[in-house]
């Protein structure tokens, strides 16, 4: 397998999305990832359907999208690790692996055996991850986390939806589990620096990954608006809080986003729209002021952008170099020619579907491109072959296990 991370092997037990999407984003970086599942069960994603993928005459399967989304590239293997004969198998593969992923609760895989103090005890260079709602310490470490709690609990619902008035607003939880996909990032991230301290020294580390901690963190300027002021940001819709006007405006037939983000693009939207004068308006002359005075500009240029078809405003604005955009469906993304001049949709082979689709990784590598290995695995699909090929685990040993429930 190519990639940078070729020489890897990833051994993950988690499931849902913050863990899987690590375990993803490796794999599509080359590494070799050895998904334990439950048997018979597997990972909770796969029952989050409808929708299913269907196959290549229509029909529903059984593979649900959720699931498709963030496990291609991966391995499955089921073994039952609540029972001794299953934890072993887990040892053993856990000292033939670099790292390990998991997202159960604090201290919950320690009397398994598969805890970071036992599996580093015969692999002093494993790299261990471990994601939790609320990290290993602190008040609420035992809590569990899931993502819509956690864009509440750590801010970002807060400044995400329209403000309480006029009726009608509200807070609004962001449309894509983010809290789950930015731990999944950091976590790659962060296995990714332990693998460099570990090829250096030799020496693994245990990685403490927190979905608040990460909340927190991507909240970004706006947890820095706070910081700096002592006062709390509120919700604008789809306005910034920091630059004006860089929001959605209506059109006569639709809507469209204009993002000005300095005073020359300023003042050529102004001359695209027929007012030149308000670029030299003391109240609009700097983004400062605009912020200061936003209610008054925002009217204005409702009133202007309302008169024209949102294609017209768009050409005239793009003409002229100021950052606009229709705000599109999913569909009218993967539409989109540069979507698919990126090639952003993959098909990959599959099993029980045929071809099932996927959203490629935006990393380009120009030495070490991502190369895909499969699509998401059906349950248990390679648990023979990782059981002999890694652990010399025998056919006849295998159908014992398998009788036993063990896998």
């Amino acid at each position: 397998m190519g990639g940078p991370l070729g020489h890897v092997r990833v051994l993950e037990l988690s499931r849902v999305l913050a863990g899987p999407w690590a375990a993803q984003t490796l794999a599509d970086l080359g590494a070799s990832v050895i998904k334990i599942e439950r048997p018979r069960a597997g990972d909770d994603t796969r029952t989050y359907a409808p929708p299913y993928a269907r196959t290549s005459d229509g029909a529903e399967s059984g593979e649900s999208a959720y699931f498709l989304s963030t496990n291609r590239g991966k391995r499955s293997v089921t073994i039952d690790f609540t029972r001794p004969e299953g934890q072993k198998l887990m040892q053993a593969l856990a000292a033939k692996s670099d790292v390990v992923i998991e997202n159960f609760k604090v201290d919950g895989l320690t009397k398994y055996g598969l805890d970071y103090a036992s599996l580093s005890a015969p692999n002093p260079g494993l790299v261990y991850c471990s994601i939790t709602g609320f990290g290993q310490t602190g008040p609420y470490r035992h809590k569990p986390g899931y993502d819509f709690m956690i864009q509440g609990i750590g801010g970002l619902m807060s400044i995400t939806g329209e403000p309480d008035q006029p009726t009608g607003g509200g807070p609004v939880k962001v449309g894509v589990a983010v809290a789950d996909v930015f731990t999944g990032l950091y976590a790659a991230i962060a296995i990714l620096g332990a693998l460099a301290h570990r090829d250096r020294t030799g020496v693994g580390q245990h990685i403490d990954l927190a979905l608040l901690d990460t909340q927190v963190a991507v909240l970004a300027n706006q947890a820095m608006n706070y910081l700096v002021t002592g006062v709390a940001p509120r919700r604008l819709g789809n306005s910034h809080p920091n630059i004006v006007p860089y929001q959605v405006f209506a059109t006569s037939d639709g809507y469209i986003i204009v993002a000005v983000g300095n005073e020359t693009q300023f003042a050529r939207m102004c001359e695209v729209i027929g007012r030149p004068d308000l670029a030299s308006d003391e109240r609009f002359a700097t983004n400062a002021a605009r912020v200061n005075h936003r209610g008054e500009i925002v009217a204005i240029l409702h009133g202007i952008f309302v008169t024209r078809t949102m294609r017209d405003w768009l050409d005239a604005l793009e003409r002229v170099g100021v950052p606009c955009g229709p705000i599109n469906t999913i569909a009218d993304v993967f539409a989109d020619p540069q979507v698919q001049a990126r090639g952003l949709r993959l098909d990959l082979p599959h099993p029980a579907i045929g071809t099932v689709p996927s959203v490629a990784n935006p990393i380009k590598y120009s030495a070490t491109p991502i190369s895909y290995r499969s699509a998401p695995p059906m349950l248990g699909a390679d648990t023979d072959e990782v059981l002999r090929e890694i652990i010399g685990v025998t056919f006849a040993e295998i159908a014992r296990l398998r009788k036993a429930g063990i896998v």
